[in-house]
């Protein structure tokens, strides 16, 4: 296999190198507009007797149902230092394990109750449904417990114009579960980007899979979800470095590339399809999916990435019900995303 893609193995790999610690806190339950709550304080709440009855009611009208759509790129656990090589529980709620025959084979990020989206090189040997199924809600893949739900997939749709050869441009599929999911704490959705975001060099974006910690280096087990800061690299910068030699081709209009340029910290092998996560207005946005690089954290080697911007016209006219953002109101130039995370 080419070793400029981040091929997946049978073997359970995961992502990245050195990291920090993070602290958080339990943040207030996020919902959309469209979520509803009633309150209506009859005479009937106010018997004591029938107060316990209410309450419960109360609180199961927060939790969003499975058509219900939750607000976007909120999860409930809310990062406050920056740290960590492993990432908290329920920290990047949309992240999702894709398994081939049962074994972890690449990430992907979940967009509403029904699509996921990933890298279409994670389907360049089998695009048959029956042999993928999809892990929501895990944390740790040796151990991903009750609060995580393995759903079978429907169908997968790589984008029209990914070749699976000679290029790696448009390496972005969709992939529709065979059912809708709940959603709750540990499974929500990430907001996508509309045409008005721009990245700009140096701002600070997030990676995070379940990849090898390095060149032939498995995640050891629990196989704890990682995690890793990595600031976005010029298209020209990086162009420039792949033309020495990489063999890769040209870094494309719809590619953007992330990571240290001395090396040491990357995605690595079974973290493709995963996403580069940048914030804007409280809500984190899917900048980008984990595809491709030369080998694993090598100097000059950036990691590459498919920009959810230049696909989301494709994205809109397929899935329904996906939340986008974009630059704010009234602002026209570009803007850095993600700095409040190292606050």
């Amino acid at each position: 296999m080419d070793k400029n893609l981040r091929p997946e193995s049978q073997a359970s790999h995961s992502v990245f190198l050195p990291g920090t610690h993070t602290f958080y806190h339990l943040g207030p339950r996020a919902l959309s507009p469209s979520s509803s709550l009633t309150m209506g304080f009859s005479s009937y709440c106010w018997s004591w007797f029938r107060f316990l009855a209410c309450l419960m009611l109360l609180l199961h009208s927060v939790t969003p149902e499975a058509g219900e759509m939750p607000a976007c790129g909120k999860p409930q656990q809310l990062n406050r230092i920056v740290g960590g090589e492993n990432a908290m529980e329920a920290e990047w709620p949309w992240i999702v394990s894709i398994q081939k025959n049962g074994t972890h084979h690449c990430a992907g990020s979940l967009i509403t109750n029904r699509w996921v989206v990933t890298a279409a090189h994670c389907f360049k040997d089998s695009v048959e449904p029956s042999q993928f199924s999809v892990l929501l809600g895990a944390w740790q893949l040796g151990n991903p417990g009750p609060r995580a739900t393995q759903v079978g997939v429907a169908w997968v749709l790589p984008h029209p114009i990914y070749t699976w050869k000679d290029s790696n441009q448009g390496d972005i599929a969709l992939v529709r579960l065979d059912h809708s999911i709940k959603f709750s704490e540990h499974i929500l959705p990430i907001c996508l980007p509309d045409s008005t975001v721009k990245l700009l060099p140096g701002t600070s974006c997030w990676i995070a899979g379940w990849g090898s910690t390095g060149d032939g280096v498995a995640l050891p087990y629990p196989q704890t979800l990682q995690k890793l800061k990595v600031p976005i690299i010029s298209s020209e910068t990086c162009s420039h470095l792949y033309w020495q030699g990489a063999g890769q081709g040209a870094i494309t209009s719809d590619m953007l590339c992330a990571g240290y340029l001395e090396g040491k910290k990357d995605a690595c092998l079974g973290d493709s399809g995963g996403p580069l996560m940048c914030q804007v207005n409280e809500s984190w946005l899917l900048a980008g999916i984990i595809s491709w690089g030369e080998g694993c954290a090598e100097r000059n080697r950036p990691g590459v990435y498919i920009s959810l911007t230049a696909h989301q016209a494709w994205i809109r006219r397929v899935v329904q019900g996906a939340q986008f953002r974009g630059q704010p109101h009234g602002d026209t130039n570009d803007f850095r995303l993600g700095g409040r995370r190292g606050v």
